[in-house]
């Protein structure tokens, strides 16, 4: 009888249900298709497929080499070059980058004209919509030492001249401007997160705050910064997570050869040694060692969030 009644109260599925489970379904398979089953390519790393024409045989019934290759790029000089290109280059980017959405924010939660607020958010957010292959030409153009408009910029502060310009996309210069227009293009986007979180907050608390003297300083310090810290906390870990990888656009965008020695990083090397070197085995090695270096480090900084400030990721 309880089995009759189960079965009297079932629905059929409607077209929502329908459409639903189809773009579900086309979500999975895009996952599978695009993030699961180029994994099986990690093999080639640990197989002889350096200078193969043939990678699809090479995947199947190439020699197995262990671990050669990661012991190669270990003793490689040019490895740890690029590594600590690298490491300095997202610690500072990690330094700079990552708290100047929030700071960003912050502001903009302090402007009280509503269209001129939206007018900043607008402006500051479009070039991010910019692919790097644009943007990098305009920050080129830019920094141009004849036609460029930043020499002109630093000659009103003395910090060149019309006889003896600064070249800005040389490798004394290149992790600045890399650093500057990276912030640039990602700061209005970065901030949509935060500006979110902030208005979530339950204005009652700013209200108590008034009644009680306190400034809008110390309401953005002891009342906003703790109410979003939990957003702060994730894309922190996220950010620590990806300390060794790079946008291949944005590096290769503003790479040349007289900036390379401080521009190549693990992503630009790895695509050089795959597409200009043809060494298959040894990038692929390469970029496993990378994802496994990251996997930990966001394991690591997951667990000393919980147990320092008692949230985490995961």
């Amino acid at each position: 009888m309880d089995g009759a009644v189960c079965r009297k109260k079932r629905k059929k599925w409607d077209v929502r249900n329908w459409t639903i489970f189809i773009v579900a379904t086309l979500g999975l398979l895009v996952i599978i298709v695009f993030h699961y089953l180029p994994m099986i390519g990690l093999l080639l790393g640990f197989k002889d497929a350096d200078y193969s024409s043939n990678l699809l045989g090479t995947l199947l019934f190439g020699e197995w080499v262990g671990f050669e290759h990661f012991t190669a790029f270990l003793q490689d000089v040019d490895f740890w070059n690029v590594m600590s290109n690298t490491l300095i280059v997202n610690l500072i980017l990690l330094l700079l980058n990552f708290p100047a959405p929030i700071i960003f924010a912050l502001i903009l939660n302090e402007v009280r004209h509503k269209w001129f607020k939206k007018g900043i958010h607008i402006v500051t957010t479009f070039p991010h919509f910019i692919s790097w292959a644009i943007y990098g030409g305009i920050v080129i153009a830019l920094t141009d030492q004849t036609t460029g408009i930043m020499n002109p910029i630093l000659n009103a502060f003395g910090l060149s001249s019309d006889v003896d310009p600064v070249y800005l996309m040389d490798s004394d210069h290149i992790w600045a401007v890399l650093i500057i227009s990276s912030i640039i293009k990602s700061v209005g986007w970065g901030s949509i997160i935060y500006m979110a979180a902030i208005a979530s907050i339950d204005p009652e608390l700013y209200e108590a705050a008034e009644l009680d003297g306190v400034t809008r300083w110390q309401k953005a310090i002891y009342i906003t910064l703790p109410c979003i810290a939990p957003t702060i906390t994730v894309f922190l870990l996220l950010n620590i997570g990806r300390l060794l990888s790079n946008s291949f656009e944005q590096f290769n965008s503003l790479q040349n050869a007289v900036n390379l020695s401080k521009s190549e990083v693990l992503a630009t090397y790895i695509y050089r040694l795959s597409f200009s070197s043809r060494r298959y085995g040894y990038a692929t090695a390469i970029g496993l060692f990378n994802s496994f270096v990251s996997l930990i480090l966001l394991v690591a900084s997951n667990f000393i969030s919980k147990k320092v400030a008692g949230r985490g990721l995961f």
